[in-house]
């Protein structure tokens, strides 16, 4: 049968997020620094939106119902190993994981990119506020941050690739429409599933813009 598993808000989230990620990497590829450090921002805006949706948002969505120990982790890859289903609707264990794993890269990633510069024309907007010293280690914590990124990424491509091809399911499709076919012993499970409201997502938003935006504006140079 076919329940839902995820809000708006998250699967809004997650394709913005790919976007902003793309147009990111392209703009810092091609030495578009001046729109790179405009999506910035707003990719840092996305990230603290989604903390917080992870702590009052839907039940799939907290960081509660998704981050598991690792004996919780051993036993879902056991479960791989075997063949037998997973009995869980969100994130299973390991994909818990990653995605917590992206989620502080690109948060570190963004705010180093702060307090960055490239030395000939583009500073990052805090980069002001500090020493030249700290200003070259946040550079190449950024620069070594793109490269791990990318190393995270491609694991996230390759898992997805491996549920569809290896498994038959598709990851991707759910997070699209919000809706997933699982087995009847989970329907009961999946009827009991909390949603929280839009408007409650569009005020957190409206708050991380406030705190991105609003501090960049106060502390800008």
């Amino acid at each position: 049968m076919t329940v839902r598993v995820w809000d708006l808000p998250v699967r809004l989230f997650h394709w913005l997020l790919v976007a902003l990620f793309i147009a990111l990497w392209v703009s810092g590829k091609t030495g578009k620094l001046d729109i790179h450090m405009v999506l910035g921002p707003a990719a840092l805006t996305l990230l603290l939106f989604r903390v917080g949706w992870g702590l009052v948002g839907s039940r799939t969505a907290r960081f509660s119902d998704f981050i598991a120990g690792p004996r919780s982790v051993l036993t879902y890859l056991r479960g791989v190993r075997e063949g037998r289903p997973w009995p869980g609707l969100g994130h299973n264990p390991l994909g818990g994981w990653s995605v917590l794993a992206l989620l502080a890269l690109l948060m570190v990633q963004g705010s180093a990119g702060l307090f960055t510069s490239d030395d000939i024309f583009t500073d990052g907007p805090l980069a002001w506020t500090i020493s030249s010293a700290s200003v070259k280690q946040f550079s190449m914590v950024h620069r070594l941050g793109a490269k791990l990124l990318l190393v995270l990424v491609a694991l996230h491509v390759a898992a997805v690739l491996f549920y569809l091809l290896a498994k038959g399911e598709n990851l991707v499709r759910p997070m699209l429409s919000g809706a997933k076919r699982v087995p009847p012993e989970l329907a009961a499970k999946a009827a009991s599933l909390e949603f929280r409201s839009p408007w409650l997502a569009l005020a957190l938003l409206a708050m991380a813009a406030a705190v991105v935006f609003g501090g960049l504006r106060l502390l800008g140079h």
